[in-house]
């Protein structure tokens, strides 16, 4: 399968770290895909897709066409098509807020068909990308459609501010101090972040160092994962294990093994942290 994608242009890529197209055939159809700090779409052009929660209570989905889905902080399992299709936007935490018109509170650990956001438009972009050939071309409409819907989203700059300050630092930041810099309550800003992210700052913080230490796991040489989690800002053994186990589903041992059963393809960025659902 073949994964392209691109930076947008400012201003979007102060809400958007990438915009990019997956196709051909799935190395592995079921993959089971960790918290990670962003919000998705997903305009699907191929065959339809499956998704389960992690939570067994929540019934899986069938999707065909176009889905949402805001900030997870439970893991879930994709299932691809034989065959794929789809152009795909990794918003970041706070990004997806000024493109809809609706709570992201609404989105968080869901999946939402992209017709019950944006209002009879799925089949007008679908019929936009259909058209194209080529991945260049697919994310260059989906870049302008996004431009188009941009829209200002009041209380975001001080959400824009934190988050940022929680990417670059990979969530090693605390957040009182991040509220006392902004000259904000710590409920403040703890309101704001649900109302633009749909969690708090320190649940995007608990994501952020999980996806720093994950994607710092070169499974082609020994682990230390003591070194790495102390690195990611884990100072407790316990905690670090049972988040992880939360995350991934797997023991750091068990995950490892599995990371080594299944390379990640040079250059996929989706194989960094999704692994094969066994």
């Amino acid at each position: 399968m073949e994964y392209v994608g691109r930076v947008p242009a400012p201003p979007l890529d102060g809400f958007i770290d990438d915009i990019y197209c997956l196709s051909g055939v799935p190395r592995h159809r079921r993959m089971n895909v960790p918290p990670m700090p962003s919000a998705h779409l997903f305009l699907n052009l191929g065959e339809p897709a499956r998704l389960w929660d992690s939570d067994p209570s929540v019934p899986s989905a069938l999707l065909a066409d176009g889905w949402f889905m805001g900030v997870w902080t439970r893991r879930f399992v994709v299932e691809y098509p034989a065959w794929v299709r789809l152009v795909g936007v990794h918003f970041k935490p706070w990004g997806l807020s000024p493109f809809v018109d609706m709570p992201v509170s609404e989105l968080r650990n869901r999946w939402v068909p992209v017709d019950d956001v944006w209002r009879r438009s799925l089949d007008r972009i679908r019929n936009q990308l259909g058209d194209v050939a080529s991945a260049v071309e697919a994310m260059r409409l989906v870049e302008a459609d996004l431009r188009s819907r941009l829209a200002e989203a009041r209380g975001l700059g001080l959400v824009h501010h934190v988050g940022r300050r929680l990417e670059v630092s990979h969530g090693a930041v605390p957040i009182g101090a991040l509220a006392d810099a902004a000259g904000v309550s710590g409920n403040h800003l703890a309101a704001q972040f649900k109302s633009h992210v749909g969690v708090t700052p320190k649940r995007v913080a608990r994501i952020y160092r999980f996806a720093r230490l994950i994607l710092s796991v070169d499974a082609l040489r020994p682990v230390d994962w003591s070194d790495l989690a102390h690195a990611a800002g884990y100072f407790d053994r316990a905690h670090f294990s049972r988040e992880f186990k939360d995350f991934t589903g797997h023991t750091p041992t068990e995950y490892l093994a599995l990371r080594r059963r299944f390379p990640a393809d040079p250059g996929f960025p989706p194989d960094s942290g999704p692994m094969p659902a066994e």
